[in-house]
């Protein structure tokens, strides 16, 4: 992916960032997920007074991606904080492993960014494969 290809990406993630409902944290994110056929879903995280129920930017993006019927992914795109590079919670990596995300661009702006792949940030991430289907005795 160009650099150029990921600034704009982060620029998405930004613009989600300004809609983000986080009156609790006080931590905005916005999330920007490239689909394979180009197509940009935007997310950010909205939080609820009963902390479970809240909702983070990266699954936020991934659901809207997945309502309008894509499955493969190119890249993800995450801002927060602009003093530091915002990385996905545990629950967003088992999420994007389910979707099989190979590349995570956290920024703290759309000039300031590292990226990892999904085996970098989820080594051990927890696979459909290894559920067992047995019939009952």
């Amino acid at each position: 992916m160009k650099a150029s290809d990921i600034q704009g990406l982060l620029e998405q993630a930004e613009e989600a960032r300004k809609k983000s409902y986080s009156p609790y944290s006080r931590y905005p994110v916005g999330a920007a997920l490239l689909s394979e056929d180009g197509t940009v879903y935007r997310g950010c995280n909205m939080e609820n007074v009963s902390y479970p129920a809240s909702l983070c930017a990266e699954r936020n993006a991934i659901g809207s991606a997945i309502t309008d019927g894509k499955r493969r992914f190119s890249a993800i795109a995450i801002i927060g904080s602009h003093e530091d590079y915002t990385m996905p919670c545990g629950i967003c990596r088992q999420v994007m492993a389910e979707f099989h995300v190979p590349l995570i661009i956290c920024g703290k702006s759309p000039d300031d960014y590292r990226t990892y792949t999904l085996e970098e940030l989820f080594p051990s991430s927890f696979k459909a494969e290894e559920l067992i289907h047995k019939e009952n005795p």
